[in-house]
This record gives C-alpha cells, sequence and structure tokens, in this order.
C-alpha cells in the first residue's frame, strides 16, 4: 500500500492524459516551451557576464600570448582550433542552460477546477506550494530565485543564472565539461609555454614584454587550475545524481526515494535526449524525449484554492 506521501504527489502523468475541450480555459501563464526563459536576478546575471569575461580572457591569452607568437605553425593551428570549439561549446552550453526553461510548474494552477480535471481518485491528496501557489507535482521543490518550483531540481546555480531542473541538465553538464576541457587544455599550454620561453630568449617568444607575459599567464594557470577543479568536481556530481535518479536537493534533505528508479544508462538517456549519439555532446540539440507534457496544457481559471494540502473526497 502506497504511502500517503506518495500517493498524493503523482499528478503530473494524469495531467498530461487530460482530454478536455480547450476552448473552455484560458492559459494561468504565458510563458510557452518555445518562450525565452530568463531570470532577472542581479547577482545571477554578474556572475554569468563573469563567466563569459573569463572564458574571453583565456581566449585571449592563449591566442596572442601563446599561439600567434610561436614559430610551430602546426602547433598554433591544431591547438588553436581545438581550444576555440572547446570554447565555443562551453559558451553554447551555458547559454542554453541559462535561457532554457528548467521545468518550472505553472503558477496559479491551484484551483478546484484544475484539480477536478485532474481526475484523481478518491481519497489521494496533493499539495499546493504556498508561495507559487501551483500544485506540485512528484520530486518539484521551489526555487526563493526563480520564484517557481521546478521539476527534478538539483539547486539554483548563479553562474548559469538559472536552476538546474528537469530540462536543462543536460546542458549543465555540458557546460561543466567543456569548461574543465579548455581548463586543462590551457593549463598544458601554459606549462609548455614556459618551458619554451625557458629554453628561448623571453622577448622572442612573445608579443609582450617578459613581465607582462608572466603576469598573463600566471593568472591564466590560476583561473585555470581553480576552474578545472571546479567544474571537474560539478560534472562528476551531475553525473553520479543522473546516474542515482537522485538530485542533489533530494540528497540534501535526505529525502527517501518514493519513486520507481531507473537503471544509470537509462537515466543519462532521458537526461540527455535519447539513445547514446554525437548529439549526447552538442548543446544545441533539444531533448526531444524531455519535452513536457503538460507545455501546452492550460488549466481552467477559478480561485485559488487556501489549503496547502487538498484531499480527494470520497464518494
Amino acid at each position: 500500500m502506497k504511502s500517503p506521501v506518495h500517493r498524493c504527489r503523482d499528478v503530473e502523468s494524469q495531467a498530461a492524459c487530460l482530454q478536455t475541450e480547450q476552448q473552455q480555459y484560458v492559459p494561468v501563464s504565458q510563458h510557452t516551451s518555445s518562450s525565452m526563459w530568463f531570470i532577472r536576478d542581479a547577482c545571477g546575471i554578474v556572475c554569468g557576464v563573469i563567466t563569459w569575461m573569463l572564458v574571453f580572457y583565456a581566449e585571449f591569452v592563449v591566442l596572442f600570448v601563446m599561439l600567434l607568437p610561436s614559430k610551430n605553425l602546426t602547433y598554433s593551428l591544431v591547438n588553436g582550433t581545438v581550444f576555440n570549439t572547446l570554447a565555443f561549446l562551453a559558451l553554447a552550453s551555458h547559454f542554453r542552460a541559462m535561457c532554457t526553461d528548467p521545468g518550472a510548474v505553472p503558477k496559479g494552477n491551484a484551483t478546484k477546477e484544475y484539480i477536478e480535471s485532474l481526475q484523481l481518485k478518491p481519497g489521494q491528496v496533493v499539495y499546493k506550494c504556498p508561495k507559487c501557489c501551483s500544485i506540485k507535482p512528484d520530486r518539484a521543490h521551489h526555487c526563493s530565485v526563480c520564484m517557481r518550483c521546478i521539476r527534478k531540481m538539483d539547486h539554483h546555480c548563479p553562474w548559469v543564472n538559472n536552476c538546474v531542473g528537469e530540462n536543462n541538465r543536460k546542458y549543465f553538464v555540458l557546460f561543466t565539461m567543456y569548461i574543465a576541457l579548455i581548463s586543462l587544455h590551457s593549463l598544458v599550454m601554459v606549462v609548455f609555454h614556459f618551458l619554451y620561453c625557458f629554453e628561448d630568449d623571453w622577448t622572442k617568444c612573445s608579443s609582450f614584454s617578459p613581465p607582462a607575459t608572466v603576469i598573463l599567464l600566471i593568472l591564466l594557470c590560476f583561473e585555470a587550475l581553480l576552474f578545472l577543479l571546479f567544474t571537474s568536481v560539478m560534472f562528476g556530481t551531475q553525473v553520479h545524481s543522473i546516474c542515482t535518479d537522485e538530485t542533489g536537493i533530494e540528497r540534501l534533505k535526505g529525502e527517501q526515494a518514493r519513486w520507481e528508479k531507473t537503471s544509470c544508462w537509462e537515466a543519462m538517456k532521458s537526461a540527455f535526449g535519447g539513445p547514446f549519439s554525437p548529439s549526447w555532446l552538442s548543446p544545441f540539440s533539444d531533448l526531444q524525449c524531455k519535452r513536457d507534457p503538460n507545455a501546452h496544457v492550460v488549466v481552467p481559471q477559478g480561485e485559488i484554492i487556501e489549503e496547502d494540502v487538498i484531499e480527494i473526497p470520497l464518494v
């Protein structure tokens, strides 16, 4: 027999199967999956801008301090192509993670008419979020920054100015992976450039003065080492969360698994949008299997129910 907590939250799939006359209803929110998602949070916007500036700084040092002054054309072309490709993918992943709806639950759907339209069984219980007045699906948590309930919310990341949730986790994982790769790549190039300059004349190994070259390289080395450690840990944490089918906030709160867990491979396919393919590594591919079934479902108008716990009466 299911516990009361379990049987009260599994309403999301039932709403997807709802078949009603849509002409009778109007949307609660104008936001749809096709519109732009952007959180107007000052801290997050500043962190996002800093992220792009740090990548551009690394781009500047790699190109104008290390690669362009190099006498080895093949070395410059190969490393320049690899670094710029990874940097472009990192920024594209960051943009998608920042501007993709992480899985927000529609606001204001905690109405009597909407609950009746779910066609729940007598005795079932649903929960209303008192902050955004929405019926909370299973595994949804409220984010105080986004001011919405987010499905499978892992955490709110200021560096992408967004929650990491059901719909944008892939892009966040790709962002951490590509940042870790360009950090490692730039560290290797810095080491080789230092060795090259020690063996040769410092005035010939860079178009900048020796003191300026050393400062620029040390700053890049510090930035790359810091972000290599940080993003590697984040990448490993995210992959572990996907494989264990447990979000960061669920693990932090010590919530017991009331849902049926999937295998690691199935969870990876679900998070990355289908069977393994090169599109897993692309921030430009849409997550076809992660489309919100309720994205275009409109809910009935009505007054918001005051109770936070609503039990379907027995007939």
